[in-house]
């Protein structure tokens, strides 16, 4: 075929399985990642139905994807591999047109998801699960990333203002990894007095200092087979970043006043709302011990950079205060919802956990209204009450969508109600074109797919 060793080159620079399949469904040719999964070789399985080798439960679809008109096509659903074990994938089809012998063929991205559903089962229902809750692009990436930074021990420091969920982040990563079983320990080096905070870290012997009645054991021993997380590590004195550089190095340490060393069996993640770099120019930070702890980087976005996920987010402190509460709230007032879409979260998703905890302790009726907000945020409110949202014109949206926010064709609106009827009007924006309609709503298409499936849109 024209163009065949050009092809297979660019299959086999493709990070994921991939094959190529005639329009009668029959294999032509896989890189040599899906050679690996199926056990088989493309010489081997040439001309076979595709269904045969990759054992797909999506032999329907690729029907489908095959008369779909030219549109790429995505799917979830699973394969069996050459060890005869069900492996979660990620389907893409992606019709070839224009090339001689390759018109009415496919081409398969075949990605392996296994280890994001796995992880998505381990976390089911915890609060890190809903604390990394959020469709936003930025925040995505963070989470598709999240099997990478809980397979390895390498150290990690994580980033972003504060409220964002870094610690949430570290202790969902504790939870997807093979040391889940044994402590997760946080410490607010900010939070400590300095002459304290080395006691708090290694421990100390009895002795070791006036006050010392009785050893205690540190949170590096406490933390022994699990993780430690060290937040605000950019404020730790720089006696104890020659000390942790040590113990990172050596893994072990000495207690206060011990002259017997202690091993440190531990994962270390770091979390910071300062600029490390800034405070390497200042010399109030080692370099050595910031390349040390930058091995892996997390930055946790802002909520003014997450878009749709303030209103994701309302909704789902709402739920979770009216458990709490007792209380049976059914939503929120267009104008609260105008409002707090306009409002900038200094304090990012804690902030807006406050606010409506504060919001649903106040409300004595079924919903809220501006009048249930804190007092703080609508006097903050006025002064940017002209402004637009950083992350896109939230506000601009709200206007332009009448049929979901309008107050005058329902009293509130919910969640659920808002993400399906942005679908619905983006997609009729759009003449049903699924990668532009991604494209205006921020997400990628695999997301918009399995949105589409959950509303009942196809």
């Amino acid at each position: 075929m024209s163009g065949q060793i050009e092809i297979i080159d660019i299959m086999n620079g493709i990070p994921h399985g991939v094959a190529l399949i005639d329009k009668q469904l029959r294999i032509f040719s896989m890189n040599r990642i899906l050679e690996v999964m199926t056990g088989y070789s493309t010489q081997a399985v040439q001309g076979i139905e595709c269904n045969y080798v990759l054992r797909t439960d999506r032999d329907e679809w690729l029907n489908k994807a095959l008369n779909n008109g030219g549109e790429t096509l995505i799917c979830e659903g699973s394969v069996i591999d050459a060890n005869r074990k069900r492996v979660s994938v990620r389907i893409t089809a992606s019709p070839l047109k224009g090339r001689e012998g390759l018109d009415e063929s496919l081409l398969l991205v075949i990605e392996d998801i296994s280890m994001l559903k796995e992880m998505d089962i381990k976390l089911q229902g915890s609060p890190e699960k809903k604390a990394l809750l959020g469709n936003s692009p930025k925040l995505q990436e963070i989470i598709e990333l999240l099997p990478v930074f809980a397979y390895t021990d390498a150290t990690l420091l994580i980033t972003g203002e504060t409220g964002t969920g870094k610690d949430l982040l570290a202790e969902a990563i504790h939870r997807s990894s093979k040391r889940s079983k044994y402590p997760f320990i946080k410490v607010n080096c900010g939070a400590i007095p300095e002459t304290l905070l080395e006691s708090e870290l290694f421990g100390h012997v009895r002795g070791a200092f006036t006050g010392a009645n009785s050893d205690k054991p540190g949170m590096f021993r406490l933390a022994q087979g699990g993780t430690l997380f060290l937040t605000e590590v950019g404020d730790l004195p720089l006696k104890l970043q020659v000390k942790l550089l040590t113990v990172l190095d050596d893994k072990e340490f000495y207690p206060l006043g011990s002259s017997k060393k202690t091993k440190a069996d531990i994962r270390l993640i770091t979390g910071t709302h300062r600029d490390l770099k800034q405070l390497l120019d200042e010399g109030k930070f080692r370099e050595d011990l910031y390349y040390r702890l930058n091995v892996l980087r997390a930055h946790m976005p802002s909520l003014r950079e997450r878009g749709d996920d303030v209103l994701l987010l309302m909704n789902h402190f709402l739920k979770e205060f009216n458990n709490n509460l007792g209380k049976r709230i059914k939503g929120f007032a267009s104008s609260a919802i105008d409002y707090l879409l306009r409002y900038e979260y200094p304090g990012n998703v804690r902030e807006l956990r406050n606010i409506i905890e504060h919001a649903v302790n106040i409300c004595q009726g079924n919903i809220i209204q501006m009048a249930h907000l804190p007092a703080y945020i609508l006097s903050a409110g006025n002064s940017n009450s002209g402004k637009d949202k950083k992350s896109g014109g939230q506000l601009s949206e709200t206007k332009e969508e009448p049929t979901v926010f309008s107050a005058s064709k329902r009293e509130f609106v919910s969640w659920p109600e808002i993400e399906k009827g942005r679908i619905l009007e983006t997609m009729m924006a759009t003449g049903g074109n699924r990668s532009e309609a991604a494209l205006k709503l921020g997400w990628s298409r695999s997301t918009l797919w399995r949105k589409i499936k959950h509303y009942g849109l196809e």
